[in-house]
């Protein structure tokens, strides 16, 4: 009889667990094991480019030369895009306000000399995201012209020939399945690289215990921005969306909708809760199947309200734990990014690990800061996902009523 598998986020948790034990007791041997947390590093950073280039190029070839986006897929995009764009922001909001990441110092500040060397103006920050030389970036790790260069690339393989332009999708599509069996590879071997950052970060604080409960009582405040951040744009933005902009009520469709609502919360999976959602969107709030099969679907795959704010916050929470400030252009930065890695990366197993690596590459921070936000990622998963399906469920409402539905609430 062959046993259960440990699921992969229970693997993380217990590694975390582990590599925190080995920081405070074996210290002294934290040198033994920090390769393995390099490495795993590495393998991050070496699918960032590949995964960005091809999911964003493939994606937007696909949208650009598919009949069926019209008015409603139009529709459709604007409200997940502005969401997410709320949502993210919120988070940058929030995180400014309370500065979770102020006094756990966890060292590297040779960093912030190296965030400060790279400042530039805003003009040199907008005429940096045209590329000179696209392979150049590429391998500088640039961010934001591989993502220009991407989409770029993608609309106008829709406007070559049939032949060329079939040939190029399916080229794309299949390398993307490739880095993404690359990227599942990585991520089985998490455990092992996410044991020997916490070890190597717990381990450098070890001796200084102050240090230590100063770090565990940032990410308790660090969660706590989270789950408001995801209740305030559950219960306060979302709603006052679907009451203003769809005419419609929302307590009604909350409560419509809570069985959905709290499979994804427990479940941690958007995909889990789809079935759920997709029938009562339809049989009781009374969407039709034409816009309930389209926005919802879709909604699991780009629309990420709950998991931009959650990385808007991570982000500046590593920056803030690094003594690393960034300016007003770094922080406009993070939510772009976050709002293109959202979609960029939402299919992808573990999304938050990878998207995260993009993001902090994006605006030049340490991948090391990964360690500190995994140690309480669980905690943030149950109320960011719920996030994220709700705001498909919204969206549904709205563009329903937009195109002139009747609905049952």
């Amino acid at each position: 009889m062959r046993t259960k598998k440990l699921a992969i986020h229970w693997q993380i948790l217990i590694a975390i667990l582990l590599g925190a034990l080995f920081g405070v007791f074996l210290s002294e041997h934290i040198k033994y094991i920090q390769w393995a947390g390099d490495m795993f590093l590495r393998a991050l950073r070496m699918i960032i480019i590949p995964i960005i280039f091809t999911s964003l190029t493939m994606g937007v070839a696909s949208i650009g030369g598919s009949a069926d986006l019209g008015r409603i897929a139009g529709k459709t995009f604007a409200f997940y895009i502005s969401t997410t764009l709320i949502a993210a922001t919120l988070g940058l909001v929030l995180v400014n306000i309370f500065q979770p990441g102020v006094g756990a110092d966890v060292g590297l500040s040779e960093s912030v000399e190296s965030i400060a060397a790279t400042e530039s103006s805003f003009i040199d920050q907008i005429v940096g995201i045209i590329p000179a030389n696209i392979f150049a970036d590429m391998a500088d790790g640039n961010i934001l012209p591989l993502i220009f260069f991407s989409i770029l690339f993608g609309f106008f393989i829709t406007r070559v020939g049939e032949k060329s332009k079939s040939f190029l999708v399916d080229f794309f599509s299949s390398t993307y399945d490739v880095i993404i069996k690359i990227t599942m590879f990585i991520i089985r071997l998490a455990p092992i690289g996410v044991f020997a950052i916490v070890a190597t970060m717990i381990g450098k604080q070890a001796g200084d215990m102050n240090k230590l409960v100063k770090t565990l009582s940032s990410l308790g405040l660090f969660v706590g921005i989270v789950w408001a951040g995801c209740l305030i744009q559950t219960f306060i933005i979302l709603p006052a969306i679907v009451r203003f902009v769809g005419k419609a009520n929302p307590w009604k469709h909350m409560s419509k909708m809570s069985t959905a609502i709290l499979t994804a919360f427990s479940t941690c999976s958007s995909a889990a809760a789809l079935p759920i959602s997709l029938r009562d969107t339809q049989e009781k709030v009374g969407v039709s199947n034409k816009i309930a099969s389209f926005t919802l679907p879709l909604g699991a795959t780009v629309n990420m309200n709950g998991t931009a704010l959650y990385e808007s916050v991570a982000v500046l929470f590593i920056a803030q734990a690094y003594g690393i400030e960034l300016t007003i252009v770094q922080q406009v930065m993070v939510v772009a990014t976050v709002l293109l890695a959202a979609i960029g990366t939402a299919s992808i197993p573990m999304a938050g690990l990878v998207m995260i690596s993009v993001v902090l590459s994006a605006v030049g921070l340490p991948l090391e800061g990964i360690g500190l936000v995994l140690a309480v990622e669980q905690l943030c998963d149950m109320p960011r996902t719920a996030t994220n399906s709700y705001g498909d469920m919204c969206a549904a409402v709205v563009i329903a009523k937009s195109e002139g539905e009747v609905l049952k609430i």
